[in-house]
């Protein structure tokens, strides 16, 4: 028996990855090549693929993948800060983009059921897509990446009931299906079974399974919790994608989630080409090629249209212009679920044959556009933007500024998130004068109730950055994740003030000579700034003394990270790091213990030569705490000392059962 399956895999594998050379070669985007790879070996092209319904199934298989991995990355905290997002502007771009394609439609004399229907094709963008371009350009926990998620997420939940009504739109005919107050009963209890599984059961799960140091369970026990999840959502009537995003959500609460994402990455690679294939495979090519310029013009319509609407949600809710803009062209395409509606659609009579395939075209091509629209949304958006007519919408909010006009030397803290809290932290405790300015408005409000003079701006634009008073200002610190913004702040704040030290957050060295030559004094990159923390946490190990280690932390800094990018022929630190005795163990506090609740000096640890390096609470670090230092339960200490000197003091951080809990 042929396996023609198998046959298809390797055609469309194959074809690929001919046609991703050349699209490399011209720099194209990988997307359109998959999909020009489907319209090519398709039914409609050179018919090299027979097994479609298959095929289908491996690219929903692909969407799984990527939803999961997408719910990987947010953790329900995270969800919950995009509520504002997710409800408001969600409701509001699927409620305009139905009313507008309705009122169209109504206009052009079509019925009232297709109208409707059409609306609800044309409501949906591209979760799949969009978010495989914003992974790609990290741009996932930016203010335009975080409000497009809010979107999408809202429109894979409101394409239950978006299907649920398509029989009951006017001119319908079938069977209606299953009442809409089960299924909702059945998506309300799946998000109580989500929340009791991401607290309790798959971490607990994990941890054993993790225990056992079997890296195939492991990545079994991932896609087992995926598709378990995902086929639970589709039993309650919910999509297989939304389904796939919670098993994530489930797996982001516990320590595994970054183990997870890089085991299931290269399985999502492969099944999500699948999905993209099947896409360019459901263009009518002989249709397109009849009607060329009906086509192109209603996907540019179409993409015009939702643009518009996407960014004026986005400017509703009180976002900048640029964020408006490239929000606005990211959602522009239509989307994969939309796919699965309009066949609905068509068993009910509501749309033609004629307007399927129509649809169909139409929708391909403006997913085929979403990344070359992507790729040039931040132009764009910098030149809307900078237009005079539009300046008035980069408006602000009230803030708890001083007087501006009074300030000299002082901090402007642009980004309010980790880093950015903690610069202001630590300028407050210093009794420096700083202003903070941010995108999102939320975090500004919540920055304002904590009494911190943070404005709500886009620091790209001049006027915001001259409010904050950049020409008198000492330092600026650009502590944001959008690399794009970050170059535009830069050359804008050192084209402002020429004497101001400019010191920029980035995510890769790569980042720094680009920020250096835009006139930054200091560029701070994460990635290597790990690797000296995690050599900093090796030296004291070793007993190396602080001022040595600070010495090397310098020479590292002061040679641009040169030290991790190629092998220096000079060591950058001398100190002799022979084995020594002492041994360093990390020790919980558990309640009840008699070092719960007690200072350092009443348990008596330096007395008998063990040191208490740091200590964590509640994920803050405290370094070196004195006498007077109170440990309080579930505190993590770090302590240094030998091993008999160690088991001396066990009892202190000892259950009423007598365990320990420590981890050298």
């Amino acid at each position: 028996m042929e396996m023609l399956l198998l046959g298809d895999i390797a055609v469309i594998f194959v074809l690929s990855v001919l046609v991703l050379f050349i699209f490399h070669k011209v720099r194209a985007p990988a997307i359109v090549g998959f999909i020009f790879t489907g319209a090519l070996a398709g039914p409609q092209g050179l018919g090299l693929i027979q097994a479609i319904e298959q095929v289908d199934v491996l690219a929903e298989i692909g969407v799984i993948l990527l939803l999961f991995t997408i719910g990987l990355e947010i953790s329900l905290k995270d969800l919950m800060q995009m509520k504002k997002y997710v409800l408001v502007g969600g409701t509001l771009q699927v409620a305009l983009a139905i009313l507008a394609v309705y009122a169209l439609l109504i206009y052009f004399g079509q019925p009232v059921g297709t109208a409707i229907l059409i609306g609800f094709l044309v409501s949906v963008s591209s979760t799949a897509i969009v978010l495989r371009i914003i992974q790609k350009k990290s741009e996932m926990y930016t203010p335009q990446g975080r409000t497009i998620l809010g979107i999408l997420i809202f429109q894979d939940i409101a394409i239950v009931p978006l299907m649920l009504a398509v029989p009951l739109l006017p001119g319908a005919v079938g069977e209606v299906p299953e009442s809409p107050l089960i299924i909702l009963a059945k998506g309300l209890a799946l998000v109580a079974l989500v929340i009791i599984s991401a607290k309790w059961l798959v971490p607990l799960a994990l941890y054993h399974i993790a225990r056992t140091d079997d890296r195939e369970l492991f990545l079994l026990s991932l896609v087992a919790i995926c598709f378990a999840v995902a086929w639970a959502t589709s039993l309650a009537g919910l999509s297989l994608g939304l389904g796939a995003f919670l098993a994530g959500l489930t797996i982001s609460e516990s320590q595994y989630s970054h183990q997870a994402f890089g085991n299931v990455l290269p399985l999502r690679d492969a099944f999500t080409s699948f999905f993209f294939v099947s896409v360019g495979m459901l263009l009518d090519v002989n249709f397109l090629l009849a009607n060329p310029l009906y086509i192109i013009l209603l996907a540019s319509g179409v993409m015009l249209l939702k643009s518009l609407i996407a960014g004026a949600t986005v400017a509703i809710m009180g976002l900048p212009l640029r964020i408006a803009v490239l929000v606005g062209l990211a959602l522009s395409q239509i989307g994969e679920f939309s796919f699965v509606l309009s066949k609905v659609g068509l068993e009910y009579g509501l749309i033609s044959q004629e307007l399927y395939r129509i649809f169909l075209d139409v929708a391909v091509l403006t997913m085929v556009a979403t990344s070359s629209i992507i790729a040039v949304s931040t132009k764009l958006a910098d030149a809307t933007s900078r237009l005079p007519r539009f300046q008035r919408l980069n408006r602000s909010l009230p803030a708890n500024m001083p007087d501006i006009k009074t300030m000299k030397d002082h901090l402007i803290i642009i980004g309010y998130g980790v880093n950015g809290r903690n610069v202001a932290l630590s300028a407050k405790s210093e009794a420096i004068p700083y202003v903070i300015v941010d995108i999102d408005p939320e975090t500004v409000k919540s920055g304002l109730r904590n009494g911190e003079p943070i404005r709500y701006g886009d620091a790209t634009q001049e006027h915001v950055l001259l409010s904050t008073g950049v020409k008198s200002a000492r330092v600026i610190v650009i502590a944001i994740s959008d690399r794009t913004e970050t170059r535009r702040m830069t050359e804008l704040a050192r084209r402002l003030n020429p004497d101001i030290y400019i010191i920029d957050r980035t995510r890769y060295i790569n980042e720094m000579s680009a920020l250096y030559n835009l006139g930054a004094n200091e560029v701070i990159p994460e990635e290597y700034e790990t690797s000296v923390e995690i050599f900093c946490r090796v030296l004291e190990k070793y007993e190396v003394p602080r001022e040595r280690i600070d010495s090397f932390i310098n020479h590292i800094r002061a040679d641009g990270y040169e030290m991790f990018r190629s092998i220096s022929k000079e060591p950058y630190c001398t100190t002799d790091l022979n084995m020594i005795q002492n041994e360093f163990i990390s020790i919980k506090v558990p309640a009840g213990s008699p070092a719960a609740g007690r200072s350092l000096k009443e348990i008596g640890l330096r007395e008998i030569g063990i040191s208490l390096l740091a200590v964590n609470r509640e994920s803050q670090v405290i370094n070196h705490p004195d006498e007077s230092f109170v440990l309080q339960p579930d505190d993590l200490a770090i302590i240094l000392g030998s091993e008999a000197q160690l088991a001396s003091v066990g009892y202190l951080f000892g259950r009423a059962d007598g365990s320990q809990n420590t981890a050298s």
